[in-house]
């Protein structure tokens, strides 16, 4: 990646880098249609090796996510081919999958009837998450400040357009997104570039000074963590991650005194951590393999999933970092063991916060941005 910035001529600022430099080689968007039952959504997931996709429907017959148009048309005739209605993310199956929240903590509910919840089209369950009640793209001509914009505001990822054009829609209120295909642009494609913009020996702007900043001055030291312990059922780490909305908990050591309730979220500030449970852990799961689990902790199912065939080329492992460890450290672990938060610990391994891709992307704009004014 070094060679192939030094050989792009005059040296370019992160000011000057658009979003089309992003996706140089990003492939062909994945998708899944309207109809697609869950089960055949997740192994769509987890052999493309991503944690959420778009949902194309015909057009004309849905109402996109957010009231959106975003469609793809034929590039000679214009004709319209699909619609996009939404995403669909490994929260909005997991959302599914733990049900209603009167359900019994031993999973007995579930189990039997997870055969029928993962049977039910995919379009029946968009919208259960932040991120699928919206779709957002990306101009491949917008400027990356823009772009880090965007991805600073909680959005995980956004659609670039391969070539477009922005229409009025019916009463010029709804603008229709129309392109012959589209591309992904993920917050960690974000990361990855500027990471290795920030090696180029012939970079102009100081990048390196922001990521030498410590993950405490992001003031990534929290009082409140939520948290499971390694006594929590997967089932109820299931609906934890429902409950709060979240991709992600750390698993922390139960208390000695036995005052957790281990059903619930706790604030896991100054224990001992031990692992992590994401959505993600879910994907490419057999259903027959996750009905026995469910009762069984969090933990061990995790340990079970990093020990995959699956997990082989991406194996799961406990990502950490201390309060005095530099912004760049946090971005390349970030980036090289594919996880969207980092978690903070004390030199006793006592979980003391964390730090997301979000703050990530929004501490490296703020800091671009004020560069920027004082240069001017």
């Amino acid at each position: 990646m070094q060679q192939q910035f030094k050989s792009r001529g005059p040296a370019m600022t992160i000011q000057d880098r658009k979003v089309k430099d992003l996706m140089v080689d990003k492939k062909r968007l994945v998708e899944v249609p309207y109809t697609a039952s869950l089960a055949d959504t997740m192994n769509t997931l987890v052999a493309n090796r991503v944690v959420a996709m778009p949902v194309a429907a015909p057009p004309g017959q849905w109402i996109g996510a957010g009231g959106s148009m975003i469609v793809e048309s034929d590039k000679q005739t214009g004709v319209v081919r699909k619609h996009y209605i939404g995403m669909v993310t490994m929260l909005d199956i997991v959302a599914h999958i733990a049900g209603e929240d009167h359900l019994g903590g031993d999973g007995g509910e579930v189990t039997d009837g997870l055969h029928e919840r993962m049977s039910v089209p995919v379009s029946s369950i968009i919208g259960h998450s932040f991120e699928g009640l919206s779709l957002w793209t990306l101009s491949p001509n917008t400027c990356l400040l823009d772009c880090m914009e965007v991805l600073s505001k909680g959005v995980h990822r956004a659609m670039v357009p391969v070539d477009s054009q922005m229409e009025s829609g019916s009463g010029g209120v709804e603008l229709v997104e129309s392109a012959s295909g589209y591309q992904m642009l993920t917050q960690l494609d974000l990361l990855r570039f500027l990471r290795d913009h920030a090696s180029a020996s012939d970079d102009e702007f100081e990048l390196n000074t922001i990521l030498s900043r410590s993950v405490g001055d992001l003031g990534a030291n929290t009082e409140q963590i939520y948290s499971i312990t390694d006594r929590t059922t997967l089932l109820d780490a299931i609906k934890c991650l429902k409950s709060a909305m979240l991709n992600a908990v750390p698993i922390v050591e139960a208390s000695d005194v036995g005052a957790d309730d281990h059903r619930q979220l706790i604030n896991g500030r100054c224990r001992k951590l031990i692992g992590t449970f994401s959505a993600t852990d879910l994907r490419g799961c057999y259903i027959n393999t996750l009905k026995s689990w469910l009762g069984k902790s969090a933990l061990a199912f995790t340990q079970h999933i990093k020990n995959s065939p699956l997990e082989v080329e991406t194996r799961k492992e406990l990502v950490s970092c201390h309060v005095e460890s530099p912004l760049s450290e946090v971005m390349e672990k970030a980036v090289t063991k594919h996880v969207h938060r980092v978690w903070v610990v004390d030199q006793q391994g006592l979980l003391v916060g964390v730090v997301s891709l979000t703050d990530v992307i929004r501490v490296i704009r703020l800091a671009l941005i004020s560069s920027s004014s004082l240069q001017h």
